[in-house]
């Protein structure tokens, strides 16, 4: 017999989010990218999901570092914040490869994904294990307690009897986005670790999304809208976990979902926005179609697709770190290809959209 049943209303402010989000994303799934592009997306939104993801619990790293990390540099920082990015970035990969094999959110997979999250920075023994003791949410920014988890002895519990409800017939019914909010909000509200529990129940949040046909290209970081206004973010939290309420079911999630669906819909509608800047050129779509170009090709686009024209000091400056031979045959590969075309005299020459 299932236990759990959220209980929430759909207002017009939640109407309003999703339908922005189901906008966009059909926006961003039929837009003209050339592989390139959408592989620096990709590249770009796992950047933003590590930093924005760890930084929000506490990550010391800004968005450089955090990227320096990522491209296996070495840098000088404390070695648990380091570890932090690695790990964040093993669990988007992991996640990535359950819902490839359309996978489901199980105990097992919750449980891997917090090991992954905090491997090399909690004990063996607590890693990928429900916690044995009672822990406090507070925020990473003030210090102060936020609400306080259920007692240990109830964690196992509460987890299977939300998983049973999130792969049950029951919530087929309800909206991706929706059932990603719930997910996010039962898991942190559950807190079935002893630390990770914020990273770990975005990461299942994401996931969801992901199995239920909405992973956008992966295009997207939510991670991004929490840490910009962590305060928001926190006391959304909280004000929906401080309920009085004889059982779950009775909490009102209604304001964290609105509040959820927001942030999907800001986080999507700033990418459909770039991307529609990006593809804009229906003309380009017609002369490259899938044409792969290399990645320094898809810059010296994009830069001319957003200045109108790119210089011999602008590529330089846009690519410091090759020769100009090399990016001159990259040029003339491009007008070869009928992409751009070169305006003006060697020495004050300028490369367009033709």
């Amino acid at each position: 017999m299932i236990q759990y049943q959220p209980k929430f209303t759909i207002n017009n402010q939640i109407l309003t989010n999703i339908a922005n989000i189901v906008a966009a994303k059909e926006f961003i799934e039929s837009a003209p990218l050339i592989p390139a592009w959408e592989a620096k997306f990709r590249r770009e939104a796992i950047e933003r999901t590590v930093h924005h993801g760890t930084h929000l619990e506490g990550n010391k790293l800004n968005m450089e570092q955090a990227k320096e990390v990522l491209d296996g540099r070495q840098i000088l920082a404390k070695q648990d914040d380091i570890q932090d990015i690695i790990n964040y970035r093993e669990v988007l990969g992991y996640i990535d490869s359950v819902a490839k094999k359309e996978g489901k959110l199980t105990e097992e997979v919750l449980l891997k994904i917090h090991s992954l999250t905090v491997d090399k920075l909690l004990p063996d023994d607590q890693k990928g294990r429900f916690r044995t003791q009672q822990v406090y949410v507070t925020n990473s920014r003030t210090g102060e307690v936020s609400f306080t988890p259920p007692k240990p002895e109830k964690v196992a519990g509460e987890i299977r009897y939300f998983l049973d409800w999130l792969n049950s017939k029951e919530s087929e019914n309800i909206h991706p986005t929706l059932k990603a909010g719930v997910v996010h909000y039962n898991l942190a509200r559950i807190h079935p670790f002893v630390d990770g529990n914020g990273r770990t129940s975005r990461a299942c949040a994401t996931l969801v999304l992901f199995l239920s046909g909405y992973d956008i290209k992966k295009f997207f970081a939510l991670e991004e809208y929490y840490d910009t206004d962590a305060a928001s973010y926190y006391q959304t939290l909280q004000e929906t976990s401080n309920q009085i309420v004889e059982g779950e079911s009775d909490r009102d999630l209604t304001g964290f979902l609105e509040y959820f669906t927001k942030g999907l819909a800001v986080e999507l509608t700033r990418v459909r926005e770039r991307v529609q800047h990006l593809s804009s050129d229906l003309r380009l779509k017609k002369r490259v179609g899938q044409l792969a170009l290399t990645e320094r090709q898809a810059k010296i686009v994009e830069y001319i697709q957003s200045y109108g024209k790119i210089t011999n000091r602008e590529w330089r400056s846009l690519l410091p770190d090759y020769s100009d031979d090399t990016v001159l045959r990259d040029l003339k590969d491009l007008i070869k290809k009928k992409i751009i075309k070169k305006k003006g005299t060697t020495k004050s020459a300028a490369y367009i959209m033709k």
